[in-house]
């Protein structure tokens, strides 16, 4: 499978019509090539494959890199130019994501006769779809993180801190084989609800309070993303309310996942609903995003994409209703494109659960 990335890397070389390609982003890069470790580039060309480390990370990158030849480095720019120049190159590309501005101007100064090409969305599709190995090993991860979840249920209750619950899901996550939490985990109780990224504070849950968990896994590399609204006690007619909208803008978008749509008819299908319910002004972040090596990554699914969806890309279906000195509900499940619709890997039932 290496062979079939680096093969699909190679074509973006000739869409950029340059002689390399430099990938400072290490989550391409061990996509690319396997590598592990929090050092190293890649440079890559249309018979050549070079990756570039340092002397912590040599023995490791010759276990676990395919398809390249590794170079310990003493200067990462020197090497680089020792490289270019010793094949004539030209036209040279790097993932402007990755690339910081002083770096530029070192490759600048280090290569004053190549033309240094930005990529940037050029390079957007290189993991947008996912391989049968990513999608089994993204289900693996889902799976622990979810299941993390439902066997801490009965610690969601009056008296306890948002603190507490990502604390005791952090830990149950990594006893069923995480090898760490995505991300600093949202747990975001009553008014704090309203914060779409209100990460879990001291605030002790109340009963009769709705509390918004967002949470994720990392497994051998992959992260996993999900959120649930839970109520604490019974929810009024309100929340209630709020809820059975924001969960039918769920439902909307899943169904309409398919092949061929466009992601920002997916994020319509949500945020249409939860407008006519008169709720827009409370969902003002987009419908999704890739999730992959990264909890972020291409494709972003909101109204500003009109990129077409294809089978094998992962990506969340989350819309939201935050109301201010109110709290707010969120819905988040993980999903694969399958050939005529979609496949859920987070597995935490999206009906309101009452505790």
């Amino acid at each position: 499978m290496l062979k079939d990335r680096i093969f699909s890397a190679r074509r973006h070389l000739q869409r950029l019509d340059a002689d390399f390609i430099i990938f400072f982003g290490l989550s391409t890069i061990r996509y690319l090539t396997g590598f592990t470790g929090s050092s190293g580039l890649l440079v890559l060309g249309i018979e050549e494959a070079w990756f570039l480390t340092d002397s912590r990370y040599t023995t490791q990158a010759s276990i676990e890199t395919s398809g390249c030849t590794v170079i310990e480095y003493r200067s990462q720019i020197g090497s680089i130019a020792e490289l270019v120049k010793g094949s004539n190159a030209r036209r040279v590309a790097f993932d402007a994501e990755h690339t910081t501005v002083a770096l530029y101007n070192e490759l600048g100064k280090a290569l004053p006769d190549v033309q240094l090409v930005p990529a940037g969305k050029e390079l957007d599709g290189l993991r947008a779809v996912k391989d049968a190995e990513e999608i089994g090993i993204l289900t693996a991860g889902a799976a622990i993180a979810s299941n993390a979840l439902l066997g801490i249920l009965d610690l969601i209750k009056p008296g306890a801190t948002e603190h507490e619950i990502a604390l005791a899901l952090e830990f149950a996550m990594k006893q069923a084989g995480a090898e760490e939490k995505a991300f600093d985990f949202i747990v975001a109780s009553g008014p704090r609800g309203a914060l779409p990224h209100g990460k879990a504070s001291s605030k002790v849950l109340a009963a009769g309070e709705l509390v918004t968990i967002d949470f994720g896994a990392v497994y051998q590399g992959y992260f996993s993303d999900e959120t649930v609204t839970l109520a604490v006690g019974t929810p009024d007619a309100r929340q209630q309310q709020i809820y059975a909208i924001v969960k039918e803008a769920h439902d909307l978008a899943l169904a309409a996942v398919r092949p061929g749509a466009t992601f920002s008819a997916l994020d319509a299908m949500a945020r249409d609903h939860i407008a006519k319910e008169g709720y827009g002004s409370y969902f003002g972040h987009g419908l999704g995003h890739g999730v992959g090596l990264e909890v972020h990554e291409p494709p972003t699914v909101s109204f500003r994409n009109d990129g077409v969806v294809e089978e094998g890309m992962v990506f969340t279906i989350e819309p939201g209703i935050y109301i201010p000195e109110w709290g707010g509900v969120r819905i988040e499940d993980t999903i694969v494109v399958t050939a005529d619709g979609c496949d859920v890997l987070t597995k935490v039932p999206k009906a309101l659960q009452v505790l």
